[in-house]
């Protein structure tokens, strides 16, 4: 029997931006995002494949323009690839820019020149549409590495690849090394000398030293242009004209704020006017759902609590849940990420830069923000792209006061109901500019808040970051489908449904339990009743909120339920059932607005803390995250609550 062959391991390198995620996937099958904008791959992700010639593990390494800075991604990859981890290296360049992808191959050859190495040119049918005719052989011969180009969204062209590949781990001829002036020359031999180290250890201290850092920089870009050149036949127009015309306007001086907003808004319309009658089903169906089991338990003789803690507890809520939650977040989320599949994202990072930097902070939370609008954990973690600890720290304690997924169903609810409630056809636009309001303030206050902790316990003036924008492409509707609801919204819908059970339960518990003819529910929202009407809530709307920690998504849920346990509803409630609860315990326009402010300003959910804990390794900026957005909602509902009781 033929003994198995160990599996090789391979380093797949790149710019951001040039499909090596999509390379990463194609040749592994693993599901792997594969956003529009750097900075998204953070850490390392690994998966295996076969070929001909064997079985190979692919290390997707983080994104980087560089290996001679000290960003997170930098020294990831960088590391990695100085390491003897990896058996070959796979470095994915952009066709279309083809100058700056080379500037990385060079390096890459500098720090590993005893790793086999593969230059994989992507993009090149986008290439082609531009005018760019590229010789692969031409760029084979400058580089000394074998060169395979292709378009690795054309699955049957990653043939090439891995037979290139199959071919590449016998004994390969040695790439050409980058050759840097005179002088620099001799200060690496001089170096290598003194520290009797090799040559990439020798090249690292001196990209450090401010005498060579932007000498061996412009050396490297120097060559890089010259072997691009040497390799494109046809150089083409570059940068095609249209994607130019487009980013006069998304991104120009006084068009870019108004194409945000309206942009948003859109959005925004489209998942208030396309959510209501789901929900309506959803919100029927439970309730169907709730009676069969009702039948069904009664039918084998259980008693009448359990019939009542499983279907008025436990299921109730979860129906709650289910149909507040799902047709918002099955509209908003492929829609979120079909504008960052097409290559609008990074130009909103680009337009919310200066007003960053204004703060004194770095504009890379700009792109932590946008992650925050999906999850909050999420943005806190995404603050690992920036390098300052100053700014990192700006960005993960003010990253929970721009609305994540779970709180959308809450503003979404509450906004259709008492502000703009009318029945009009004009009622959808209304809703969406109302959240469009509440958005622009979370942003807002994000400005306000890092600029007061900027000038206060965190000051420091911000640095410098680059920031590409990739061409506008169309989105892949199947990938933007099956990433935005198997990735986002059933995963957070999953999160939600499993704290709902939990959370309808002790609400029942709460609700059926009883101390001095009052249930234990009552005499908690007894308790906090006098603190919560100074910030125009009451007692039971605070103990939503505070119950709601483990996940914002259920915290309107717990409020309707912990209402319906006075006063036991029928079924689960629909958005025209709602209504009718809410006023009859004391809500108006005031009231609600009050709900929103506080759901869009109070501490974070539990994930978002932990998170927070794990980045910081502080449990005192974990606590000042979660007071920072308290304090402010707070103080605004309170201003809220005082405006309303002087104008009536």
């Amino acid at each position: 029997m033929t003994p198995t062959k160990p599996c090789r391991t391979v380093a797949l390198a790149g710019n951001p931006n040039v499909g090596k995620s999509t390379v990463f996937n194609g040749l592994t099958g693993l599901r792997q995002h594969t956003g529009n904008w750097p900075g998204k791959t953070v850490e390392t992700a690994t998966g295996q494949f076969q070929t001909p010639g064997g079985c190979y593990i692919l290390v997707d390494l983080p994104g980087t323009y560089s290996l001679l800075a000290h960003s997170a991604e930098e020294e990831v990859a960088r590391d990695y690839l100085c390491s003897n981890a990896a058996d070959a290296v796979i470095v994915v360049c952009d066709a279309t820019c083809l100058e700056r992808n080379l500037n990385l191959v060079l390096q890459i050859i500098e720090l590993a020149p005893d790793r086999p190495m593969l230059v994989c040119l992507n993009l090149m049918d986008e290439a082609a549409r531009k005018g760019i005719a590229l010789s692969p052989e031409a760029l084979s011969r400058a580089l000394g590495l074998p060169v395979v180009g292709l378009s690795a969204r054309r699955p049957r062209e990653l043939a090439r690849l891995t037979a290139a590949l199959d071919a590449l781990i016998a004994p390969p001829a040695a790439p050409t090394l980058p050759r840097y002036p005179d002088d620099i020359e001799a200060a690496i031999a001089a170096e290598m000398a003194a520290a009797s180290c090799p040559r990439r250890q020798a090249l690292l201290t001196l990209s450090h030293d401010p005498a060579y850092t932007d000498r061996i920089a412009a050396a490297l870009i120097a060559q890089a242009e010259s072997i691009a050149h040497a390799a494109c036949a046809a150089p083409g127009c570059g940068y095609a004209p249209a994607d130019r015309r487009i980013d006069r306007i998304v991104t120009g001086r006084f068009t870019a704020y108004p194409v945000m907003l309206v942009l948003l808004a859109g959005i925004l319309w489209l998942t208030v006017q396309g959510a209501n009658y789901p929900s309506a089903w959803l919100s029927s169906l439970f309730g169907v759902l709730e009676e069969l089991l009702s039948r069904g338990l009664s039918a084998i003789g259980a008693p009448a609590w359990l019939r009542s803690l499983l279907g008025e507890g436990i299921l109730r809520t979860l129906g709650q849940v289910v149909s507040v939650m799902l047709p918002p977040m099955a509209i908003f989320f492929p829609l979120f990420t079909l504008l960052e599949d097409a290559g609008f994202l990074p130009r909103i990072a680009y337009n919310l830069d200066r007003p960053f930097c204004a703060c004194r902070a770095c504009g890379k939370q700009a792109l932590t923000m946008c992650m925050g609008f999906g999850c909050n954990a999420v943005g806190v973690s995404g603050c690992r792209i920036i390098d300052s600890p100053r700014e990192r720290l700006l960005a993960q304690l003010t990253n929970s006061l721009v609305p994540c997924n779970g709180r959308f169903p809450t503003l979404i609810a509450l906004i259709t109901l008492f502000l703009v409630g009318g029945g009009g056809r004009w009622d959808g636009l209304a809703a969406a500019l109302w959240l469009t309001a509440f958005i622009l303030l979370g942003i807002l206050a994000t400005f306000g808040m890092t600029r007061l902790l900027s000038a206060s316990l965190l000051r420091g003036m911000p640095s410098a970051f680059t920031l590409e924008l990739p061409p506008y492409r169309p989105p892949k509707l199947g990938q933007v489908l099956v990433r935005s609801v198997l990735d986002r919204t059933l995963f957070v819908l999953g999160r939600a449904a499993a704290v709902a059970a939990p959370a309808g339960l002790l609400i029942w518990l709460l609700a059926n339990c009883s101390f001095g003819g009052t249930s234990l529910l009552g005499h908690l929202a007894a308790f906090l009743d006098p603190a919560a009407r100074l910030i125009g809530l009451d007692g039971v709307i605070l103990l939503g909120f505070i119950l709601g920690t483990p996940a914002n998504e259920i915290v309107l849920p717990i409020i309707v339920m912990t209402y319906a346990a006075e006063g036991q509803m029928d079924g689960a409630l629909s958005l025209d059932a709602l209504r009718p609860l809410l006023t009859a315990h004391g809500w108006d326009a005031g009231r609600a607005l009050c709900v929103m402010l506080f759901s869009l300003f109070h501490w974070p959910c539990a994930t978002t803390l932990l998170t927070v804990r794990r980045e910081t390794g502080s449990w005192r900026q974990t606590a000042l995250a979660a007071a920072l957005p308290t304090a402010l909602g707070v103080a605004v509902c309170a201003a809220v609550n005082l405006l309303f009781h002087l104008m009536v």
